[in-house]
């Protein structure tokens, strides 16, 4: 990676150790933090619910199919 991006080696593992924590995320910590997120910016809870669910389908490895109800009580528990 370092050589393609032009990131020094120490750069590069970096990038790599961030994009592998992310991925690695648990749901309910992605749910949680997303929320609280999209809430600072204004959103409303059936626009954030709805988004999460688009969001969490569209990840490279998939969560579960979780609805409206089960993401709230993640939220709120």
């Amino acid at each position: 990676m370092a050589a393609s991006t032009g990131l020094s080696a120490a750069e590069a593992a970096r990038v790599i150790q961030d994009v592998v924590a992310f991925h690695a995320e648990p749901v309910e910590d992605y749910v949680r933090r997303r929320h609280a997120h999209l809430k600072t910016y204004g959103a409303r809870n059936d626009e954030i619910f709805a988004r999460l669910i688009a969001e969490l389908a569209g990840r490279v490895v998939a969560a579960p199919t979780l609805s409206e109800r089960q993401l709230r009580r993640i939220v709120y528990g």
